[in-house]
């Protein structure tokens, strides 16, 4: 019988790595929504819902009495041109502090959502390790709005271009005006609020909130 191969522990692997962040991330404070104070800065985020809306009470359950353990979203932030390959120096500003406005507007719209349901945290990262930590967060948590519900994190695709379907979000959750323009799917939102039951379901989240 051939011995297993152990492999020598590297500090540097990317899985490692991403571990890291995704611990500092969540020792960061959280912080109501309604409340967030302007930051500067790149970065990751998490965000948590405590409310009581049909079909979330496995995540509110999470979340409440200061728990926190159960992030229905996480995204991230990057300074602009990152993709493109920009300034690596170049001032973040304000983008993580203005995306996690972005969200709460989004909220804000929402017929069936209240702002003051949601808190987040945040942790402002150096560029080059933003999705790598965000890749192993989402892994981690399979947060709702990242895996089934999709389109919370989606911009106005601008005028004379809303061609493409609604977002399953705007489905469950309507409201958005530039989501009530673009053309109607087919599932209903008692259909995605199935889907949702059934997903929680099989993937609830982690009694270890930790990475």
């Amino acid at each position: 019988m051939t011995e297993k191969k152990i492999l020598p522990f590297n500090p540097l692997d990317k899985v490692h790595l991403g571990s890291s962040v995704g611990r500092a991330m969540l020792r960061q404070p959280v912080r109501p929504m309604a409340e967030l104070k302007q930051f500067i800065g790149a970065g990751l985020y998490a965000i948590y819902y405590s409310g009581d809306f049909v079909a979330y009470d496995i995540i509110s359950e999470c979340n409440v009495n200061d728990r926190f353990g159960a992030p229905i979203y996480i995204g991230k932030a990057v300074p602009k041109g990152t993709r493109k390959g920009g300034d690596l120096n170049a001032n973040p500003g304000k983008v993580l502090h203005d995306r996690l406005k972005q969200h709460a507007n989004s909220i804000i719209q929402a017929d069936n959502l209240d702002l003051s349901d949601f808190s987040c945290r945040y942790l402002i990262v150096d560029d080059i390790w933003i999705p790598l930590g965000e890749a192993l967060l989402i892994a981690r948590f399979n947060p709702l709005w990242n895996k089934l519900v999709d389109g919370f994190g989606n911009h106005n695709p601008g005028k004379g271009r809303h061609a493409g379907l609604r977002p399953r979000w705007d489905v469950l959750h309507p409201g958005r005006p530039w989501a009530e323009k673009c053309r109607p799917r087919e599932e209903t939102a008692d259909q995605i609020i199935g889907e949702v039951r059934e997903y929680l379901s099989n993937n609830p989240p982690p009694d270890d909130s930790s990475i």
